[in-house]
This record gives structure tokens, sequence and C-alpha cells, in this order.
């Protein structure tokens, strides 16, 4: 009992303030969730560069072969971090909810949901620096096979974003299209 009068104080105290301050500050909260998805693409990058570092060791000349495949890879590892960049930058510059009329606690909890849904990308930006990783270890191993190799690695890294592109999905939709507020 004691809790739920202190969440209805909270509510409360927090409908006290300007409307547009709530969803701004909702906003900046939740760009700033999104980013922690950066952490998935941070480990991924840095398990392919340690498997880059590897396959030099085994074989110096196949060094750039496995430092090209090493690149690429860790390159597509980023996108779910910049996808996360995108929906924070769409919160702190090009915020739609601001303007969305409906009760503010609702608008609000979309914008901090939206930077929320982003932390799914930390799956994808892990997933897709492992596959680099292993790309770049084989790449060095057997050179012969690079195209192969890297054919079969860019197909995994895809699959692999998917879930970071459905996070993504969710962000848009609780910025853009937001069907909560219209059910009040």
């Amino acid at each position: 009992m004691e809790n739920t009068n202190f969440i209805m104080r909270f509510l409360e105290w927090l409908m006290s303030f300007d409307r547009k301050a709530i969803i701004l500050a909702a906003s900046a909260i939740g760009a700033g969730l999104a980013m922690i998805a950066g952490i998935g693409p941070g480990v991924g990058q840095g398990y392919a560069a340690g498997k880059g570092a590897e396959a030099v060791s085994y074989n110096p000349k196949s060094g750039r072969q496995a430092t090209t495949v090493m690149l690429l890879g860790a390159a597509v590892a980023e996108t779910s971090g910049i996808l996360s960049l995108v929906i924070s930058l769409i919160l702190l510059y090009a915020n739609p909810l601001v303007n969305v009329t409906g009760a503010a606690i609702v608008v609000a909890a979309s914008a901090i949901g939206a930077g929320l849904s982003m932390i799914a990308g930390i799956g994808p930006g892990i997933g897709q620096g492992y596959a680099a990783g292993k790309g770049t270890e084989m790449v060095g191993k057997r050179p012969r096979l690079q195209s192969s190799i890297i054919r079969t690695m860019f197909l995994g890294q895809a699959v692999a974003q998917t879930t970071g592109i459905y996070a993504m999905i969710i962000a848009l939709v609780l910025m853009f299209a937001n069907p909560l507020i219209g059910l009040l």
C-alpha cells in the first residue's frame, strides 16, 4: 500500500511540471538509453580485431587479406550502433513527440521506450563481431577461400542484424505512429 502511495505521489509531482519539459526530459533519457547499444559493436569489433591479430600471427603472408576481412566485418558490426545513434539524434533534434497531443505520461514513456528498445542492438553487434572475427581467423588460415568466407560472413551478419532492425522499427513506431496515444 505504501508503494502505491509513493508511485501516485511521484506521478502527481511529475505532472506538476510543464508538459513539454516532461517530454523533452524523457526524450533525453531515451536518447541516452539508446546509446547503451554501443556496447555490442564495441565488444564485437574488439573480438574481430583480436582475431585479426591472431590470423596475422598464424600466417603473416595473409596479413593484408585478414586485415581487409576484419575491417569489413567490423564495419558491418557497427550497424546496430549507427541505428541507435539515428534514434538518439531523432529524439534530440527532430523529436516528433514534442508536438503530439495526448497524455504527457504516455508520450514521455514513448520517448523512453524508443530509447530502451534500441538496447536490443547489443546482441547484433556482438554477433556480427563474432562472425567478423571467425571470418578473419579463417582467411588467415585459408586465404585461398577468402571470397567464400566473406560471402558466408556477410550472410551471417545480415541475419544477426534482424533483431536490431526490429528494435529500430519499434522505436520509430513509438515516435512517429504510436498506437497507444489514441487509446486514451
